[in-house]
């Protein structure tokens, strides 16, 4: 008997991962709130997914279930996979509360920053006393895009992604369900260290901000991070970086700085962020976001800037860089992405020393 999954999201991630389970012999449920966005795959029963990836998930891939119900979704799930912009994680862990029971696994793909520490208060404040297990990727497995309607497009399946369980003391009890269909995730440590090890909080909304006139004068037709890294802006980008491994140490971590990440990630190397990023040759062809109005400043600022900032700031660690950059995002969207974002107030983590979070994260208890 498979193992039962649910898919909870019907973007070009979420088809994705539904596709390949179901390619893989799991029982997969696709839940999106929209109905009409699944409607076709609902009537086909399924998604046609091709791959660039030698070997990679191709063919028709059969669907237990396509529904726009989250009772019908959520109830007869053992693994819920979360595969929504990070934005929508408390909606999405507000609609689930009521549904959950015992035994169930959730898997933010990915958390960015604080992902699950804020899904799992807000389960709690829903009322939800589930002994469930909330996990998240540290980043999203797949390199994928959406073909059509009910197409989906994989170009890579990452190998190594690390992913931890909130506790951490079920991190081989979730990595051993995971495994079943994905060897690829590795043991995260904790959610501190999935969530400050969040690379895209620091290149993204940075580079899209400081290259703003490029952006809406070109519609984004420049290399991203080719032409829009010039020695100013990589400064910018390596301070940034410094204030997130600096808070990551004040909470007993060692978070991998930028150029370690690059050079795990890609085997590039150079003697500062600048060398480093243009000796990548996958970042050559990359374009830049074709408006402002992007997830690199609406999904990562709050979800991921925030929280680390908010962190700093609690446990004194000075984030000035952050702050401007929070603030520049605020001012170009008109909107206060501090009172939207993960603030240690929002997470309910702000009275809180760091033996207490530490206690949290890993063993689910503060006492």
């Amino acid at each position: 008997m498979s193992r039962k999954h649910t898919v909870i999201g019907a973007g070009h991630g979420g088809k994705a991962m539904a596709a390949h389970l179901a390619l893989l012999g799991f029982s997969v449920t696709l839940y999106n709130r929209t109905a009409a966005n699944i409607e076709l795959i609902r009537k086909r029963g399924g998604i046609e997914v091709d791959s660039n990836q030698e070997g990679g998930p191709h063919g028709f891939a059969k669907l237990s279930k396509v529904t726009s119900d989250i009772e019908e979704a959520v109830q007869p799930a053992e693994v819920i996979h979360v595969v929504v912009p990070s934005s929508a994680h408390a909606d999405v862990a507000a609609a689930v509360a009521p549904h959950l029971k015992n035994g169930q696994i959730v898997v933010l793909h990915p958390g960015r920053t604080c992902g699950a520490i804020e899904f799992l208060k807000v389960i709690r404040d829903r009322g939800c006393r589930a002994d469930v297990t909330i996990a998240e990727a540290e980043t999203f497995i797949y390199a994928s895009r959406s073909d059509g309607p009910a197409q989906a497009r994989i170009f890579r399946i990452k190998e190594a992604v690390p992913l931890a369980a909130l506790p951490a003391v079920r991190n081989e009890q979730v990595l051993a369900v995971i495994h079943e269909a994905y060897p690829q995730f590795i043991d995260g440590i904790d959610v501190l260290n999935t969530g400050l090890n969040n690379m895209g909080a620091i290149f993204h909304p940075a580079l899209t901000l400081l290259n703003a006139g490029w952006i809406e004068a070109t519609h984004g037709d420049y290399q991203f991070y080719i032409d829009g890294v010039t020695p100013s802006v990589a400064r910018v980008l390596e301070v940034l970086d410094r204030e997130r491994v600096t808070v990551a140490s004040a909470l007993g971590i060692r978070a991998r700085t930028a150029l370690e990440w690059l050079k795990m990630a890609y085997n590039t190397e150079g003697e500062d962020l600048y060398q480093a990023i243009h000796n990548q040759p996958g970042y050559y062809g990359i374009k830049a976001p074709p408006t402002l109005n992007h997830r690199y400043i609406f999904e990562d600022v709050p979800m991921s800037l925030v929280p680390i900032a908010s962190l700093g700031m609690r446990y004194g660690v000075s984030v000035r860089g952050m702050e401007s950059i929070i603030r520049l995002a605020s001012i170009i969207h008109r909107t206060d992405y501090w009172r939207r974002g993960r603030t240690v107030e929002k997470l309910g983590i702000e009275q809180w020393s760091v033996s207490e979070l530490t206690r949290f994260v890993r063993q689910g208890r503060i006492d």
